[in-house]
């Protein structure tokens, strides 16, 4: 078994070169250490999960807990003890507690009541649209790729309108901040922004429930102690900032993908039954979520040779096994017409119980998002055709979106 830490990959996926194009990085390591010791920014030894199968196994091993409780030291060197108190919630949660939270929130995102939302998500994105430039340069991730999911979560939630734009602001600095002291001040001041203000709102859908997800969970909390104070305000968090951060960026990487790709454009154009492929391929090839978010191990695990030491911390680099040659045929291609089958079912949502609860949601968005765009405007272009990607500079490599998308509408 081997331990050896590969001080080239840990140094690489630091550089502004990796943020922009990570594969090679994570085809070398797949080939040469595919479970691989590395020192993150944080400075919190990890081990980094590359092969498909290996990635597959981890998201679904229970020895690999998702407990923050459990490596609580490790858990506030790296993200502060401001986000303990926003982070008690499901994706940090082991069984029971997270079988628990779970089903608590599922009632939410049932086949019947995403599909329910569909007229609703049809008219925020005409709305959006309409108020797109048509013929001037403009950034579609804050005019239409960001408002879309974020209007989407507030409906679902109960947010009011007049109130959206904060938490969105609060949310993006939660999401962007670094390891500088001055990220993590500010982080720090928009966790607390965000716990004082989700503390309100559900004080607020006590006094004058709706007919919203928030005040379905509060009525839960109050009637039969479903969930905590503190599980309560995590859980509307953990909505609100997974529910519209990685599905705005997965609507930019496919604008992206596709308008680099005019063949597969043209097919998706062509063929709007290739849509639904057309996302997943997306979701595969280059999907939002780059790693999956921390685990442990609660004793040791061997994973392709190497042994994971009892108390370290493992990422999941889900945009690596997505494009693992020994799951995938020509991985690196992008494609909308491959098949949608189990040879190519990818990790973008995940795998096991914690698999994305709000995947048919970030799916049928995305979808109508594409659709609606490519249809109203099938001449779409990239405002500088020359222009190399943005893709996000951050030092923590857990999404996989952009930081501008100029596009014209109507060139």
């Amino acid at each position: 078994m081997t331990t050896t830490q590969d001080p080239a990959a840990a140094a690489e996926r630091c550089t502004p070169e990796f943020r922009r194009n990570p594969h090679p990085v994570y085809e070398h390591l797949r080939d040469n250490q595919p479970v691989c010791p590395m020192k993150p920014p944080h400075g919190i030894d990890t081990y980094l999960i590359t092969r498909y199968e290996d990635a597959r196994a981890a998201l679904s091993d229970p020895r690999l807990s998702k407990d923050m409780y459990g490596a609580m030291d490790a858990y506030r060197r790296i993200f502060g003890d401001s986000s303990v108190a926003l982070d008690d919630h499901m994706l940090n949660a082991d069984a029971p507690k997270h079988t628990r939270l779970r089903k608590l929130v599922n009632s939410g995102f049932t086949p019947r009541r995403v599909e329910a939302l569909r007229p609703k998500i049809q008219g925020i994105t005409d709305m959006l649209l309409d108020a797109c430039p048509k013929r001037e340069a403009f950034d579609l991730l804050p005019a239409f790729a960001f408002p879309l999911p974020i209007t989407v979560i507030c409906e679902l939630l109960g947010v009011p309108q007049d109130e959206r734009s904060d938490v969105q602001t609060w949310s993006t600095t939660v999401a962007q901040t670094g390891f500088s002291e001055e990220s993590k001040r500010a982080q720090q001041q928009a966790e607390e922004s965000l716990h004082r203000y989700f503390s309100d709102l559900i004080a607020r859908k006590r006094s004058h429930p709706e007919e919203d997800l928030l005040s379905a969970l509060t009525e839960a909390r109050d009637k039969d102690g479903g969930l905590t104070e503190n599980e309560l305000v995590s859980t509307a968090f953990l909505l609100m900032f997974a529910g519209h951060k990685t599905t705005a960026y997965l609507i930019g990487n496919a604008v992206q993908h596709l308008l680099s790709h005019p063949a597969q454009l043209r097919a998706v154009q062509d063929d709007p039954e290739l849509m639904g492929r057309a996302v997943e391929e997306v979701l595969r090839y280059d999907g939002s979520v780059e790693s999956a978010t921390f685990r442990f191990a609660t004793e040791d695990v061997e994973m392709s040779g190497t042994r994971i030491p009892k108390g370290s911390l493992v990422q999941i680099a889900i945009t690596s096994a997505n494009r693992d040659p020994r799951k995938f045929d020509s991985p690196d291609e992008f494609d909308v017409s491959r098949p949608d089958n189990a040879q190519n079912a990818h990790v973008g949502f995940g795998n096991g119980s914690h698999y994305c609860l709000g995947a048919p949601l970030a799916r049928m968005e995305t979808q109508i998002a594409l659709t609606s765009l490519l249809g109203r405007f099938p001449r779409l272009a990239f405002a500088d055709p020359a222009q190399e990607p943005a893709w996000l500079q951050v030092p923590f490599p857990a999404f996989r979106g952009l930081s501008a998308l100029p596009v014209v509408l109507e060139p």
